[in-house]
């Protein structure tokens, strides 16, 4: 985890046109979600010790990211939130109220219509994993499979395949 967490911090630094307090917004994001990925793996919850934080700053950032304006970061935090609350009222048991945390964040630093491909990018890396467990044995059907991790690594792969969310817009944010 801590080579794929590293290669996120740099290609996140790679990339981004960002002024450097906006780029170090962002690292910080990624890093209480590192310890968000490492606590859902081992403790299966995603503590609020850690998503709080992260909720704050990103809404913070909302209103002054360089690259996103603020009510295009509501509305993929609202999107986001609501989506996957009628998922875990759909798919009972299959999705825990920490999940809907992260989504605030990853709504809000994404934004409308990004929020899509992050939330969706992380529902097919978590298919494609868990297709892979069963079909190995590894896993049986009715196991638990952490979904936070896959909700960051699509948040991740967005962020990093998005030029537009790591280059300033004009009509986004603070001056730079």
């Amino acid at each position: 985890m801590g080579l794929a967490s590293g290669a996120a911090a740099y290609g996140l630094v790679a990339v981004a046109h960002l002024p450097p307090w906006a780029v170090l917004v962002h690292l910080v994001m990624v890093g209480l979600m590192v310890g968000l990925v490492a606590t859902d793996l081992e403790q299966r919850r995603l503590p609020h010790l850690l998503l709080d934080p992260l909720i704050v700053v990103a809404v913070g950032f909302a209103f002054v990211n360089p690259a996103l304006e603020t009510v295009a970061a509501f509305a993929g935090a609202a999107a986001a939130v609501a989506f996957l609350g009628i998922l875990t009222l759909i798919i009972r048991g299959g999705m825990a109220l920490g999940d809907l945390y992260l989504a605030v964040p990853i709504g809000l630093t994404l934004g409308w219509p990004l929020v899509w491909s992050g939330l969706f990018t992380g529902a097919l890396l978590a298919a494609a994993v868990s297709l892979f467990l069963v079909v190995t044995g590894r896993v049986g059907l009715r196991s638990y499979i952490a979904f936070g991790p896959y909700l960051v690594a699509g948040y991740v792969l967005t962020l990093l395949r998005e030029a537009s969310l790591l280059a300033p817009s004009v009509t986004a944010g603070l001056p730079i």
